[in-house]
């Protein structure tokens, strides 16, 4: 009886297999459903492609010498010691710079401004610099730091890149800080907790693993820039740890090796894309992880 209300009911709404409009959609809903897999699967085949490439001639050049040599001159073997440790330095200079400035004015846009007249233009601003292109940012920190002291150094790239670094962790450090029930925050200051406390004992420790993941986020979304750091730390063939003067960093070497003739430079180039390329991974699975955890 009840199967048959349903055919009925089903006949009435035009979900019959035998109306025209209900067999056209279904084919619709096919062919639409055809075309995202076959679009999926060719992004994929392109993709993993990539991978493909990049692994065999990434690994052929990975080995002792890529850590614990230099950059070699042309026609010679080397390794990419300087360029790594540049690579480290800068970025970490550059979350560094990037993590509090990122934090703070995340805490401002979610818990003191929120719908204020600075808070909407700092959004403003911040999803500018999210879609920003990275050269832009290179040029501009150019005109403004290399220019005006005649060289280029470590610390003009450190700025570059945390120009890139504070929207997405500005942006991450909102979202996460409006989940947290306002619930938290009413009980925390019926007990007579400052505003400033509420806010760094009850709701940013509710939510430090997503602040953390913006961080993470962040780190990786810079790991491997090379336009600014064109314009800014440009590169040194010898082995320097001075923040204020040129230093050797992996985008950057590998962009000048892989457009150079000397098969030696070509294969450290295809090396220091792949390292470039397991950290991003890294960076991203730990980001994801710890995101999953906090939503749980």
């Amino acid at each position: 009886m009840s199967t048959t209300h349903t055919n009925r009911h089903a006949a009435a709404s035009g979900a019959s297999p035998d109306n025209p409009i209900y067999r056209r959609r279904v084919w619709v809903n096919r062919f639409n459903l055809a075309m995202s897999i076959g679009t999926m699967a060719f992004g994929m085949v392109f993709l993993l492609w990539i991978l493909a490439v990049l692994f065999s001639k990434g690994f052929a050049a990975v080995g002792t010498a890529m850590f614990t040599q230099m950059t070699p001159p042309p026609g010679s073997d080397g390794g990419l010691a300087n360029a790594i440790v540049g690579s480290l330095i800068i970025v970490g200079a550059a979350i560094f710079i990037a993590t509090p400035i990122g934090i703070l004015a995340g805490i401002y846009l979610a818990e003191v401004g929120r719908e204020s007249k600075i808070a909407k233009v700092t959004r403003f601003i911040n999803d500018i610099l999210l879609s920003a292109p990275s050269i832009v940012i290179g040029l501009f920190v150019y005109t403004v730091i290399v220019a005006n002291v005649k060289h280029y150094s470590a610390w003009a790239g450190a700025v570059a890149l945390a120009i890139i670094a504070v929207p997405v962790i500005v942006r991450q450090t909102e979202n996460m800080l409006q989940l947290v029930p306002n619930s938290l925050r009413e009980a925390a200051v019926a007990l007579g907790a400052p505003q400033w406390r509420v806010v760094l004992m009850v709701t940013l420790r509710a939510v430090k693993g997503g602040v953390v993941t913006g961080v993470l986020l962040a780190l990786a979304r810079i790991a491997g820039e090379t336009a600014p750091l064109l314009f800014t730390a440009l590169n040194n063939q010898f082995w320097s740890t001075d923040l204020n003067a040129p230093m050797a960093n992996l985008p950057v070497v590998i962009f000048q090796f892989a457009m150079s003739p000397y098969e030696e430079w070509q294969r450290l180039a295809w090396g220091g894309a792949l390292l470039i390329t397991l950290a991003v991974l890294l960076l991203n699975i730990i980001a994801r992880t710890l995101f999953r955890q906090t939503k749980h």
